[in-house]
């Protein structure tokens, strides 16, 4: 408090402190004015009253000057009437009354709605004929008779005639305005320039503290102004002064604390000259960096370029006391800048407690013989403590004087878009009257958090959903990173949607997460297969060749590098959507793509390539999110570490203890990110395509073409083939420059209408015509060139985007041209019957998968699969399709009655249905629906009966064999074997029986077929 008492005194030093009398928003709920930063808090549209009042000329009763109003309140304090002395008035006479009215002739309208409707124009003109027209300034001086007689004695003061202001216009009203000084800032002005009122003479203001009318107004006296109004209204119409009454829907200000309607009045108070500092407020505005920067350079710039006098004082009684004492007559004043000041000044030691209710009684002696001095009855607006924060929190300069001096201006702030005519604008305020400097270097805006109904968060109307309710269902990192990648980062208001917190925790956490566990998973197989625990390694990720390894890398360290920019300039809207992004790509592409590696399918080295990049991948995501999402990363982070090496610098006990890392740049490759972009375009068009002929992905298709603009956007594509013959699932992928294939295709282009708008102004409708007629050959020559004139001008590829359309036909093919415009997909549409046996394969294989899941089995689990279905043609599809189906979930599938009979079951037998399709007459494609059953087994011996039989002695003796074999544990049954050269000698029955592993018995059902134990004939 004594540093606000401070920053006050300087302020009255430097000659910034004035006391004043102001028409001032006032809250009569807080029977205290508002400053005009704080008015803009809080409008509300409303409908208010809008009346015609009718002020008879005093020597021409007959004849009224007409006034508009929706205040109907403040015509009983009406002194003035004033018109532009510019305009054209006119005087009109009434055809059915005779009365003549006086107002601006532009205004018409407002006594005759009619003349604005070309149907009603002429019936309403006949209401009235035109006796005379003059301007403004011929009225001026006249004398009328106000509505309400209350003041009448302030006539012979000037009172009660027509002034001239330039502030009366002609879009609205009847151009002669109604002025009550007290309630009216430009009222004001005007009386006080025409010589109505003088300055230092009491006001006429027929109200209390409350808004209420006192006793001067006894028909409305102990009434609040604004619930007066209709009677008013009725009592001008008895009066015969009402000449037409309506309704009017407007913005009005409402008390941002008690939210009741404000009204304006003229107040006593304190203030503060920023007009005075203007143009240095906008000079040192011009030295900070705002995110985003239309903030600082429009909104706020347009604020500070019109700033006004700050109204510092309050009328209550809790707040930091107004440290000034002053004599009876006020004409002496006393600031107090310190407590020390004021214990010197009163007498009064120790002080310890600024609150009004421990200093209000103490007095200053006058140094001018006007007895004691007493301190005024007010209290600072809560904003002056506000900006005065800097300060007060050092208790500048009191304590630390120069370790404060250090560190001003703060280097960063954030708050909301509402605080450009909040705090943000008393920080500039204060520091700029303070040390002409802002209070700070770099500030982000963030927009406004509304119900999802686009309305302000209320308690009252329950539009929000419960907080607890969100953290508890989604978690804190899902609610954080929805605010975080929304609109409000760039300033922009957001309705707030808990579909939406939800969509992020889908989205975002679980693919994250599912990666992160797949990861896990891969490692800890890895150990139990290899009996080594998994270990970081960054060189054995660097020093892969694998294309998708090299991707992720240099596509995650962009990012670290692009992140590191960003956010040294703030720029949190950037940077959020490509960590979203770059997770996306991540769960949906790398991961999705190498799941095969990560379990060994390619090899060790291959494996232990794609576990470390995969890693740290993992481990960069965690620490670039980790300020973003800091429970998760941290959850992650606790496991991941444990894979460093003992020593490894970035070993930490918490993702939070690190910075943001350096770039490698070793590990950046841009061409290879080039590759992948067009990559994903490719395949994105692909399966638009797919989508619109309903070609579901696990159908083969005969080929995919690629015609390209640029030469090495077709290299690009070649240097990815394997993954686009993956990913789209066609058997081949052609390229062709488009220069090649001109039949193909053809150009079109578009403007750029801002730039060339703007270059041209009204011609360029005639230039955009001009442009649209260029041709084929004239666009592909412009491609070539870079520039191209048309019409006498020249253009360049700035101001003319040139995109591909396909021209050829179609026929079995679909065409999709590229986002970029550079280039055209065209995709086969016409699977041949082997490419549909596999796409029924293939949905087999999946619900086989599905069955694994659901038995609650892991990647490294065994089991057989066997099936039986009543479809001839099905079950020769999939007996014929064995390779191909044990490549994809490591076991072939077997008829049901091929399964050993000792098998055990994990689920019961399951039925699903499958797709299958055929190609029937005429070529097209028939669909039809087959139902399957499995049985999922657990891992099991398959014996060849037949050597089986031919070793033992007795039939007896083989079945005890295959029950014996069959009722050992199969892990420990593979441990025996391999100590043992994969052979078993068991007695049974008397006869000491020796079997041998891949002669006698197999251990699975691919070695089984393989050895002719099995057949699936």
């Amino acid at each position: 408090m004594e540093s606000v008492w401070w920053v006050f005194g300087q302020l009255h030093e430097k000659g910034l402190v004035y006391r004043g009398f102001k028409v001032m928003p006032y809250s009569c709920a807080c029977n205290t004015p508002l400053s005009n930063f704080e008015v803009q808090q809080n409008y509300k549209e409303v409908d208010d009253p809008a009346v015609v009042c009718a002020f008879p000329l005093l020597d021409e009763p007959n004849t009224k000057f007409v006034a508009w109003t929706t205040t109907p309140w403040t015509l009983p304090s009406n002194l003035a009437l004033c018109v532009n002395p510019a305009l054209e008035y006119i005087r009109i006479k009434e055809t059915e009354s005779g009365t003549e009215y006086i107002l601006l002739a532009a205004r018409l309208v407002q006594l005759y709605p009619d003349l604005g409707n070309p149907k009603k124009k002429k019936e309403a003109e006949k209401k009235f004929t035109e006796v005379a027209r003059f301007p403004g300034s011929e009225l001026a001086g006249k004398q009328y008779s106000p509505p309400f007689a209350y003041f009448e004695a302030h006539r012979k003061t000037g009172c009660f005639q027509v002034i001239t202001g330039d502030f009366v216009t002609s879009d609205a009203g009847t151009g002669i305005v109604h002025c009550a000084p007290a309630f009216g800032e430009e009222d004001y002005k005007a009386c006080l320039a025409n010589g109505v009122i003088r300055k230092g003479d009491p006001l006429v203001c027929p109200l209390d503290a409350n808004g209420r009318f006192t006793d001067e107004v006894p028909e409305f006296k102990g009434r609040f102004v604004k619930d007066a109004d209709k009677d008013i209204i009725k009592l001008l119409k008895s009066n015969g002064r009402l000449v037409n009454a309506g309704q009017i829907k407007h913005q009005y200000p409402f008390c941002w604390r008690s939210d009741t309607p404000l009204i304006y009045r003229a107040v006593p108070g304190t203030f503060v000259n920023v007009e005075s500092l203007r143009d240095r407020l906008l000079a040192n505005n011009a030295q900070t960096y705002w995110v985003p920067a239309f903030v600082k350079e429009k909104r706020f710039h347009n604020w500070l370029e019109n700033a006004r006098d700050w109204a510092i004082s309050r009328n209550r009684f809790w707040g930091t006391p107004i440290p000034m004492w002053m004599s009876e007559d006020g004409e002496e004043v006393v600031i107090i800048s310190s407590v020390k000041e004021l214990e010197e000044r009163s007498g009064v030691s120790p002080i310890t407690d600024l609150h009004r209710e421990s200093i209000d009684h103490l007095t200053i002696p006058s140094k001018k013989g006007k007895g004691t001095l007493k301190r005024v009855d007010e209290v600072f607006d809560c904003w002056f403590e506000s900006g005065s924060m800097p300060y007060a929190q050092a208790h500048y300069p009191f304590e630390d004087k120069n370790g404060f001096e250090a560190s001003f201006p703060a280097d960063f702030i954030a708050e909301g878009i509402d605080q450009t005519r909040g705090w943000f604008y008393t920080l500039m305020v204060l520091s700029t009257a303070l040390f002409d400097k802002p209070a700070f270097k770099n500030l982000i805006c963030n927009g406004l958090v509304l119900a999802e109904d686009g309305r302000k968060m209320s308690k009252r109307l329950k539009n929000y959903p419960d907080p607890q309710h969100i953290l508890s269902s989604y978690g804190a990192d899902a609610l954080r990173l929805y605010l975080i990648n929304s609109p409000v980062v760039r300033a922009e208001d957001l309705r707030f949607s808990e579909a939406g917190v939800k969509q992020v925790l889908n989205d975002v956490f679980l693919r994250w997460y599912n990666g992160y566990r797949l990861f896990i998973q891969s490692a800890n197989t890895l150990e139990l297969t290899s009996g080594t625990p998994f270990k970081r390694d960054l060189q054995c990720a660097l020093s892969s060749r694998n294309t998708m390894d090299r991707w992720i890398l240099a596509m995650t360290h962009s990012l670290l590098r692009f992140t590191r920019t960003e956010m040294d300039a703030y720029r949190l809207y950037t940077v959020v959507p490509r960590l979203v992004n770059t997770i996306e790509q991540l769960s949906n592409t790398y991961i999705r793509m190498n799941k095969a590696r990560f379990g060994g399918e390619g090899g060790a080295e291959d494996r232990a390539h794609s576990l470390c990049t995969l890693y740290e991948v993992l481990l960069l995501m965690c620490k670039l999110m980790a300020p973003l999402t800091p429970f998760f990363t941290e959850l992650t982070w606790q496991n991941l570490v444990k894979a460093m090496p003992e020593g490894d610098p970035e070993r930490l006990e918490s993702v939070h203890f690190g910075m943001i890392p350096e770039v490698n740049e070793s590990a950046i490759d841009e061409q290879i990110e080039t590759d992948m972009a067009i990559f994903h375009e490719v395949i994105m068009a692909g399966r638009t395509m797919r989508e619109r002929h309903n070609l579901k992905m696990r159908t083969p298709l005969p080929d995919a073409i690629v015609l390209h603009m640029h030469r090495p956007a077709l290299e690009s594509i070649q240097r990815v083939e394997p993954y686009v013959l993956e990913e789209l699932n066609v058997r081949s992928v052609v390229t062709h420059l488009v220069s090649d294939k001109p039949e193909l295709v053809r150009f079109k282009c578009v403007p750029n209408h801002s730039a060339l708008g703007k270059r041209f102004g009204k011609e360029y409708k005639t230039v955009q015509v001009q442009i649209a007629k260029l041709g084929h050959d004239e666009l592909a020559g412009f491609m070539k060139k870079g520039s191209i004139e048309v019409g006498g001008h020249a253009f360049s590829a700035e101001d003319i985007k040139v995109s591909l359309e396909y021209a050829g036909d179609l026929g079995e093919r679909d065409a999709m041209v590229l986002e970029d415009g550079g280039g055209v997909v065209l995709l086969s549409k016409k699977p041949t019957a082997d490419m549909l046996e596999e796409a029924t394969a293939r949905e087999v294989c999946a619900k086989v998968q599905k069955l694994r899941k659901d038995a609650g089995l892991q990647k490294s689990d065994e089991v057989e699969v066997g099936f039986e279905c009543a479809s001839e043609n099905l079950s020769r599809l999939l007996l014929t399709s064995s390779k191909y189906v044990a490549g994809r979930i490591g076991k072939p599938l077997l008829p049901i009655s091929k399964l050993p009979g000792l098998a055990v079951p994990l689920l019961p037998k399951r039925e699903a249905k499958v797709g299958v399709q055929t190609i029937g007459e005429g070529g097209a494609i028939e669909a039809s629906e087959e139902t399957i059953s499995f049985s999922l087994c657990r891992a099991c011996v398959f014996f060849n009966d037949t050597k089986l039989t031919a070793l033992c002695s007795d039939p007896k003796v083989a079945d005890g064999v295959v029950s014996y074999v069959h009722g050992k544990d199969y892990s420990r049954l593979k441990g025996e074997l391999a100590a043992s050269s994969g052979t078993l000698s068991i007695r049974m029955d008397g006869q000491q029986v020796t079997i041998k592993q891949g002669e006698h018995f197999y251990l699975n059902s691919v070695d089984a077929i393989q050895g002719g134990a099995v057949s699936l004939c």
